[in-house]
């Protein structure tokens, strides 16, 4: 497995180096790119001002203040790409106080890691979705940020994660809002291709919430089964470089979802770059060549710096990805971490001018800091290397 790139949040807006030269936030990140922002405790009633530090995005703004991408960009005039720059000073559109918490009998709490949904920290301790934005008064959407302490109703301390007895029935669910199909098949005890297959979806496994899906082999009564996390599936170097504890504590947190949830087989991950590439209008060889290059197709892939999956997308640039697609992207799900790194690639070639070598060199050092300072030497091995796999495929 290669060291990830994907240091790219919101492209030029920042000169960062690729991810192992990132992974310094002293927050922890578990996987998901529906990095989201709840509603503060405080009061905001009037427009506020912050000052970007480096390594900021518009949407990481955005949420952390609760308030949307748009509107951070009208309130400034920003462009549509959102570029902002170290040291700039933001004003920020701000709406009501947030909600008190509903009250609850019997409650954990958890403390919440860059990129985690409600969804995955439900299936975590065999909550729900709606029971845990009822005990925190989030809004519709379920918005949560990095470090806000959620109360988890009915739950223990304890990491759970929620799975099926065994049974030859078949179960339905009601899909919440935010859920993927991994999770959903992580709750049930069964496998994404399961659930596709029962329900008809297509290649992505699009769901929405609402919807009522059929689980193979589920039964009505899933069961908490307590899973160790301390299991060291991650190491924390890589080329040399040794990541922040609370990095490697995410990478192998992410590490033991993907294999506790069941992913697809490698030629399966293959074929989604190729069909998404396709899709996307990206060259199926290139983006198939940068998956493996990156994971082998392995879709439990997870570096010391928190890049995961087959795209090894880290949870900053899985935010980027959203917003180039617009909608959240999960990088757990499959078929969300690759449209998160195809999306990634299509953006580096359209602001390369359709320089291939470069665009490659961006996806892997970051596109600002090969700008600024050209390819490094390891980033030079990577581009060879992608640019004879493509030939491959």
């Amino acid at each position: 497995m290669t060291q990830s790139a994907l240091a790219l949040a919101d492209d030029a807006r920042s000169s960062r180096p690729r991810a192992r030269r990132l992974a310094t936030n002293t927050g922890a990140t578990l996987a998901l790119a529906a990095l989201a922002v709840g509603t503060s405790s405080a009061a905001a009633h009037a427009d506020e001002h912050y000052t970007v530090r480096s390594g900021d995005t518009v949407s990481h703004i955005a949420k952390q203040f609760g308030t949307t991408v748009s509107a951070v960009r009208d309130a400034n005039g920003l462009n549509a790409a959102g570029f902002i720059r170290e040291g700039q000073t933001l004003t920020i559109p701000t709406g009501q106080s947030a909600p008190a918490a509903a009250p609850v009998a019997t409650a954990g709490t958890h403390t919440v890691a860059q990129g985690e949904t409600v969804s995955a920290i439900a299936a975590r301790y065999g909550s729900t979705v709606d029971a845990i934005v009822g005990a925190n008064g989030l809004d519709a959407r379920a918005f949560i940020r990095a470090g806000q302490t959620l109360t988890i109703p009915g739950s223990t301390t304890a990491t759970t994660v929620t799975t099926a007895t065994t049974s030859a029935a078949t179960g339905t669910h009601t899909v919440a809002q935010g859920e993927t199909v991994s999770a959903i098949a992580a709750r049930y005890g069964t496998t994404v291709n399961a659930v596709v297959s029962a329900n008809g979806l297509d290649a992505r496994a699009f769901i929405r919430a609402g919807q009522t899906l059929t689980i193979p082999g589920a039964t009505t009564t899933a069961a908490s089964t307590t899973v160790s996390t301390s299991q060291q599936l991650v190491g924390s170097t890589f080329l040399g470089r040794t990541y922040p504890a609370a990095t490697v504590a995410s990478a192998n947190e992410n590490k033991a979802t993907l294999l506790s949830i069941g992913v697809p087989s490698t030629s399966e991950m293959q074929a989604k770059v190729a069909s998404t590439a396709r899709q996307m209008g990206v060259d199926p060889s290139l983006a198939q060549a940068i998956a493996f290059q990156e994971s082998g197709f392995d879709h439990t892939s997870v570096s010391p710096a928190n890049a995961i999956g087959t795209m090894q997308v880290i949870p900053t640039s899985g935010d980027w990805a959203s917003e180039l697609v617009g909608r959240e992207l999960n990088l757990l799900d499959p078929d969300d971490n690759v449209v998160a790194g195809v999306a990634i690639l299509r953006q580096l070639l359209k602001s390369t001018g359709g320089d291939t070598s470069t665009a490659i060199a961006s996806y892997y050092q970051g596109l600002g800091s090969v700008r600024s300072n050209g390819m490094f030497a390891d980033t030079r091995r990577y581009v060879a290397n992608v640019h004879t796999l493509t030939a491959r495929f």
